[in-house]
Parts: structure tokens; C-alpha cells; sequence
């Protein structure tokens, strides 16, 4: 077992160093896109928070940040399909350029549902960004412009992501060991 790895996982799946490398790939392409149009950085909290503040120091156009708060988990390890917005937005999204930020995306359920509730504000544009996609996992099917990186069926933590508001303060992402959480 590698001595930087915490007890609680089986394996890191993503290093420090790829991390940098998805979120200088993922910045390049934001961008390539957004040259010369500003945006609205809709972070979903509390996962996305690593990898938000990681990727809009890459960007080059003109940033706004906006925070939403959606769960579909509670306390556990696959979603329930139910949306429940706990932080909505603090501005008009009206004509704007709404870029939402994810970690990672599972089911589905979470993102198809809140980008429909974005969308029906009216913004310009409304994107979704996220680090890491799990297809395997998908109920629902929803339109990723970007993906930092596929992953396994695997439940992961570190970077951001937690199980039970733990690991999150993780510098790399690991497969937390199926005992953890049965």
C-alpha cells in the first residue's frame, strides 16, 4: 500500500498530478469556447468546490461565480432519483452563459433535473462541466459538453468528493474500501 494513501482506501485512481493535468485539458477547451463571452460558473456544492477553484484560475474570459447546493444521496452511496435544491442561485441568469460545474456525475438524475431547472430561466447558454463521469452508472441521460475523465463503477472519494461529509479535503482520488461503507 502506497504510505501517502489514507487507511480507508483500497487504491488511488487518480493522482495529484492527473488531476492537474484533467483540469489544465478541461480549462483549454472552457477556453477555446468561451473566447470571448463571459460566464456563469455554477458550482455545485459541496463536492465541486476542489475543482472549481482549481479550473476558473485557468480561465481567461470573464468569470461570475454562483453557487447551487442539490443533492440526490442523503447518506448514501447511490442516488434516489428526487432532487432537493438546498442553495438556489442569488442572480438572473436571463441571456447569460451558465457553465454548471460538477464532480461527478452517476445516475443522472441530479444534473438532467437541474439543468432543466436551469434552462427554464432562460440563460443563453447552460453547459455542464464535470470532472468525472461514471456511464456505467447512468438511469438517466444527460448532455455533458465537458468530461474530465470516465471512471469505473467504482465508489470514489478525495478532491472534493466525499461519503458522509468525509475525505473531501483528499489531494488525489481513491476507491474508498467497500467496508467503509456497507
Amino acid at each position: 500500500m502506497n504510505k501517502e494513501m489514507h487507511p480507508d482506501l483500497k487504491s488511488i485512481l487518480i493522482s495529484e498530478e492527473e488531476l492537474k493535468t484533467i483540469v489544465k485539458k478541461t480549462a483549454q477547451k472552457i477556453n477555446e469556447d468561451y473566447k470571448d463571452e463571459e460566464i456563469i460558473m455554477v458550482v455545485i456544492l459541496r463536492g465541486s468546490m476542489v475543482f472549481a477553484a482549481d479550473l476558473i484560475r485557468r480561465l481567461k474570459m470573464p468569470v461570475k461565480l454562483e453557487f447551487m447546493q442539490a443533492s440526490s444521496y442523503g447518506s448514501g452511496t447511490s442516488s434516489s432519483g428526487f432532487i432537493n435544491i438546498k442553495r438556489d442561485l442569488d442572480v438572473d441568469i436571463t441571456d447569460k452563459n451558465i457553465l454548471i460545474i460538477e464532480d461527478i456525475i452517476d445516475s443522472g438524475n441530479t444534473l438532467f433535473r437541474l439543468k432543466n431547472v436551469l434552462e427554464s430561466r432562460n440563460p443563453k447558454s447552460c453547459k455542464i462541466c464535470t470532472l468525472l463521469d461514471k456511464p456505467d452508472r447512468r438511469v438517466t441521460e444527460v448532455d455533458v459538453t465537458y468530461i474530465g475523465k470516465v471512471i469505473p463503477d467504482e465508489f470514489v472519494v478525495g478532491y472534493g468528493l466525499d461519503y458522509n461529509e468525509y475525505y473531501r479535503n483528499l489531494p488525489y482520488i481513491g476507491v474508498l474500501k467497500e467496508e467503509i461503507y456497507e
